[in-house]
């Protein structure tokens, strides 16, 4: 009986041992797991620092500030066209003509004193309601739709972080000299607001009541049918109107209409009279300077720089390539 007890005993010692054995491959296995999953972790953590990266850039919106309702302080400035003029060197200097070197300069000022750009959408949403927006903010405009807009002023402004607003006569569309179609639409892509600037560039308080219709109501339907976006608001040509244009323009479904001024102050009692300032390219950086309602650091301020002699009658106006966008 004794010997059957150890021999069950060794037995059983045996089996015990063949079992530890077959366990011990699993337990390393499981090992290689866990020291593993810490490995794939660690392949994981430079992903989560991008994170940091993209919330730390500056965003605007946290910063803005309550405008409105009714009277509110935004600067609108107009441009024509972003060229050296025909008649530069002579005489007659158009004031139209605002050369691209020193709108790049109008810019960059607006930039360094921390200037936003705004739409008028969202300036007319201050004024009927209140809104927020940037604590200077400014409506850059462009009345006509002369090519250069595209080519020179629009690679310019992206460069500064800025959008504008096209006013667009209907009939210049496509000429020579004129954006087309899909070149406005591109820069509506990029942000751009577009207005009209009605069908043939009249007078509009010097005809007649269905001329008038046809120039504000049409224009609309006819910018919206070919270029696809919202026209919102009307810039009547030389900045002139009258109670029948204002009436034209409400019927038409303009949540606006922009005139020309010397103040910064809009609200409802002008809200189809907006008041723009024209910039003409006989104002040096200074005058430009001096009509913004905000300063800024005078470091950012541009030095004075000798003036170019003209160029002589008779010479080919000096070409400009804008700066790259960045």
């Amino acid at each position: 009986m004794k010997k059957v007890a150890i021999l069950f005993l060794g037995l059983s010692i045996l089996l015990s041992g063949c079992g530890a054995g077959v366990f011990a491959e699993p337990t390393a296995t499981a090992t290689v797991t866990v020291t593993s999953s810490p490995t794939a972790t660690a392949t994981i953590t430079p992903t989560s620092t991008i994170t940091p990266t993209f919330t730390a850039s500056p965003i605007p919106t946290p910063t803005w500030v309550r405008f409105g309702p009714d009277a509110v302080l935004v600067p609108i400035i107009l441009y024509h066209r972003i060229a050296i003029s025909p008649t530069d060197g002579v005489n007659y200097k158009s004031p139209y003509y605002v050369k691209p070197e020193l709108f790049e300069t109008e810019m960059k000022l607006l930039h360094d004193w921390g200037y936003t750009t705004i739409t008028t959408e969202m300036l007319v949403k201050a004024i009927n309601e209140g809104a927020d927006l940037p604590p200077r903010p400014i409506v850059i405009s462009f009345d006509d739709g002369n090519l250069d807009n595209y080519t020179t002023a629009f690679p310019i402004m992206q460069k500064y972080g800025f959008t504008g607003t096209l006013y667009i006569v209907v009939n210049y569309m496509s000429a020579e000299n004129y954006m087309t179609p899909d070149q406005i639409k591109e820069m509506a892509a990029a942000g751009w607001e577009v207005g009209s600037h009605s069908v043939s560039h009249a007078d509009l308080t010097s005809v007649d009541p269905s001329r008038q219709r046809y120039e504000i109501v049409e224009s609309r339907a006819l910018l919206e049918e070919k270029l696809g976006v919202p026209i919102m608001t009307i810039a009547y040509p030389f900045g002139v109107s009258n109670s029948g244009v204002i009436d034209y323009s409400i019927f038409a479904g303009y949540i606006g209409g922009m005139g020309l001024g010397f103040t910064h102050d809009q609200g409802t009692f002008n809200l189809f009279n907006l008041q723009r300032r024209d910039i003409k390219g006989t104002y040096d950086i200074k005058q430009f300077a001096s009509f913004l309602p905000w300063q800024g650091d005078p470091a950012f301020f541009p030095t004075d720089t000798p003036v170019p002699s003209a160029t002589p009658a008779g010479m080919p106006a000096p070409t400009f390539t804008p700066a790259t966008p960045q």
